[in-house]
């Protein structure tokens, strides 16, 4: 499948429609790349061990192959012109492997620094951006003494791996601390141990590098949890204009230290004193991004393309104000059953995923209104969450 010189119509590290994008990850942020991608005329394969997940519903072809099977890889390349990877979660040796044989604009290095929470925190701190204070803790006395250190509460993770308040607890006392570095750290696991941080609000702007270096910066967003997972993103953010310009050029800075080829989802507290702490990087499409599919000139998953193909970034103005809810397995029939009568604001997106498990995530709604009449709309369907 994959096009010939003459038919890719590429030069030096642009990727023209008729192209062919890999993507490694089959999940819902590579099929809304793919859904976006067939409009501009690019052409997708897809690599994920599940052979009916997301992405491959919708790709030209899909291989269904684990992550870390070379095969795999060799397949993938073989087929695409460019490729990206659609989550960090995956070997970054595979990553590599694929880096020698085919285009992968975003790089491993960047999915090296992101995928691990201590290098990642590191990397940042060395640039002199801000995070939220931390130690690497390697062994119960270590993780005792950082917890005194950082005070208490603070949050223990696992270096790598987890999402959506997977692999971390809250430490509550400094004995706690060595305890849960025991529970935690089964298996030779690496961790990191966080400052509890006070914030007034949890904010992330999504931002796009492309080669040349240029950037552009989506809305702030508003996020806010329910059980460790994201419920709901409002933008534009209520908060301060000087804020909200600050909080953009720290997503700008982050992708220029580490040199983005693509897209970096910046997530950030927002302290009492208008300080701004970076939390967490995702170097892909990012689910408070969502909203970008209908409320911005320019989606998330259309820059994206943009930026890994080397074309010039889209507009990321916002046209109108959005509030997007995600739709987990719980949900998922109440929201089936309201669909003949929502209101015309509501957009609707849901990933093809089978099985409607509890807290998984299923779809999500985007509500086209300014955040009140928004959340409105959203207790009078359902998906409000206390």
């Amino acid at each position: 499948m994959k096009a010939t010189t003459e038919r890719k119509r590429s030069t030096g590290r642009v990727f023209l429609p008729g192209s062919v994008v890999g993507i490694l990850g089959g999940g819902q942020l590579g099929r809304m790349v793919i859904l976006e991608g067939r409009k501009m005329g690019y052409r997708f394969v897809t690599l994920d061990p599940a052979s009916d997940c997301p992405a491959g519903q919708v790709a030209d072809r899909h291989i269904a192959r684990g992550f870390d099977d070379p095969e795999g890889a060799e397949a993938l390349a073989e087929a695409a012109d460019v490729i990206a990877y659609e989550f960090e979660n995956v070997s970054a040796d595979v990553v590599k492997r694929l880096e020698r044989k085919a285009a992968l604009p975003q790089g491993s290095r960047l999915l090296e620094v992101t995928q691990h929470r201590l290098r990642e925190k590191e990397t940042l701190a060395a640039g002199g951006l801000p995070v939220t204070p931390f130690r690497a803790v390697r062994s119960p006395q270590e993780a005792e003494r950082a917890a005194k250190e950082l005070g208490l509460p603070c949050v223990m993770k696992t270096a790598t791996g987890g999402y959506d308040g997977k692999g971390q607890r809250l430490i509550r006392s400094a004995e706690e601390a060595a305890s849960i570095w025991t529970e935690l750290s089964a298996g030779g696991r690496e961790l990191i141990l966080e400052a509890f941080v006070p914030f007034r609000k949890e904010l992330s702007v999504v931002v796009a590098r492309g080669i040349g270096g240029e950037t552009a910066a989506f809305p702030v967003a508003e996020n806010i949890h329910r059980d460790h997972i994201l419920h709901m993103s409002i933008v534009p953010a209520p908060i301060d204009g000087e804020i909200a310009r600050r909080a953009e050029k720290l997503a700008r800075d982050v992708a220029r230290h580490l040199g983005v080829v693509g897209l970096i989802a910046v997530e950030m507290f927002l302290l009492e004193d208008g300080r701004l702490l970076i939390n967490e990087l995702a170097p892909r499409p990012h689910n408070s991004g969502h909203y970008t599919y209908d409320a911005c000139a320019t989606s998330q998953f259309e820059q994206f393309l943009r930026a890994i193909c080397g074309l010039p970034l889209g507009s990321p103005r916002l046209l109108t104000p959005a509030v997007m809810v995600n739709v987990l397995g719980q949900h998922l029939p109440g929201l089936l059953e309201k669909l003949p009568s929502l209101p015309p604001q509501v957009k609707v997106h849901l990933y093809g995923k089978r099985e409607a498990r509890h807290g998984r995530k299923m779809g999500h709604v985007t509500i086209l209104a300014d955040a009140a009449e928004a959340l409105e709309i959203i207790q009078q369907i359902g998906l409000w969450e206390r």
